[in-house]
């Protein structure tokens, strides 16, 4: 086979630095924290691998660790080598042409948040500052529960812990939302034609649709059928398929409303939610690339806030 041959049969890097990294750490949580990707992310690449190889499964997994199979094994004796040659290729590259390292930014923020908001957005982060290599971990832990040092957590707030400061970047309010799919079947022209629609719940905020329905002056309104989830962005992926109403956090459906996935059938009623703020170390300067980033968190949140509503008017 020729070389050219061989190249176009290699896998995605990507598959393969994520079996290496869960092969050298024994855990996709662990790998999952060093490539700044979520731990679903690593599983699906080590499927991608093992299809892409056709060859037995590549680990033996258990409820909290990892083990290599010996077809596991065998791979990574090959590729774990090769991969440290290619860095430190570039990090010769970089040390002749000048440049050095990237500075590493450990971001902590909500799941949710980063898989709506957080995510989408980084790619320009990484274009304006390539110099900054963001590793972000998600987690719904308190910041004073984490077991890990970050220089950038994303909590609700405004709150108040002790070493920290805070950054309000991006502000948020609950509203209904749903697919214009959804609402071209079945009509909600009025707040009464809800009683028609099935309601959808996240079992965190039982009382979400109740609050609004009280606050829109319905208090009474008992709707076809509900459906509950237990995490908001299961909530907000069925509203975009058509299951149901949702209420939907501003702030993390503005892309899908934008996009036409989602619209707010009664945006002139919302109720308050928890703002999202950057807590960092109060010792962080002025200027540094964790400065620099929540700088840019709170110019992408002003874009955010400044999205078109799309409601159905």
């Amino acid at each position: 086979m020729s070389i050219s041959a061989q190249r176009r049969s290699l896998p995605p890097l990507n598959a393969v630095r994520a079996f290496e990294a869960a092969a050298r750490l024994g855990s996709f949580k662990e790998a999952a924290s060093e490539l700044g990707v979520t731990h679903g992310a690593i599983s699906q690449q080590v499927r991608l691998l093992e299809d892409r190889l056709g060859a037995p499964a590549l680990f033996w997994r258990s409820t909290r660790r990892v083990t290599l199979t010996p077809a596991g094994a065998a791979l990574f004796e090959e590729i774990s080598p090769a991969l440290d040659r290619i860095a430190f290729a570039v990090q010769r590259h970089r040390a002749t042409h000048g440049e050095g390292p990237a500075a590493v930014l450990r971001v902590n923020a909500l799941a949710t948040f980063s898989m709506r908001w957080l995510l989408p957005r980084l790619s320009r982060f990484r274009d304006e500052r390539s110099d900054i290599e963001v590793r972000l971990t998600t987690s719904n832990d308190p910041l004073d529960a984490l077991a890990d040092t970050f220089d950038v957590v994303i909590r609700g707030g405004p709150d108040s812990f002790h070493g920290f400061t805070s950054r309000l970047f991006l502000s948020e309010r609950r509203l209904p939302i749903c697919s214009p799919a959804l609402v071209a079947k079945l009509p909600l022209e009025e707040i009464s034609d809800l009683a028609q629609h099935t309601l959808l719940n996240v079992t965190s905020m039982p009382r979400l649709w109740q609050e609004w329905l009280t606050k829109a002056g319905h208090s009474r309104l008992t709707a076809m059928a509900t459906l509950t989830f237990d995490h908001f962005f299961l909530t907000i992926q069925a509203a975009i398929d058509g299951l149901g109403v949702a209420m939907g956090p501003s702030a993390l459906i503005s892309d899908d409303v934008a996009a036409g996935r989602l619209i707010t059938p009664f945006p002139d009623v919302s109720l308050p939610a928890r703002s999202y703020f950057a807590y960092l170390p109060a010792e962080s300067e002025s200027g540094s690339q964790t400065a620099v980033f929540c700088d840019w968190l709170e110019e992408e949140g002003r874009q955010s806030a400044g999205e078109p509503n799309g409601d159905m008017t």
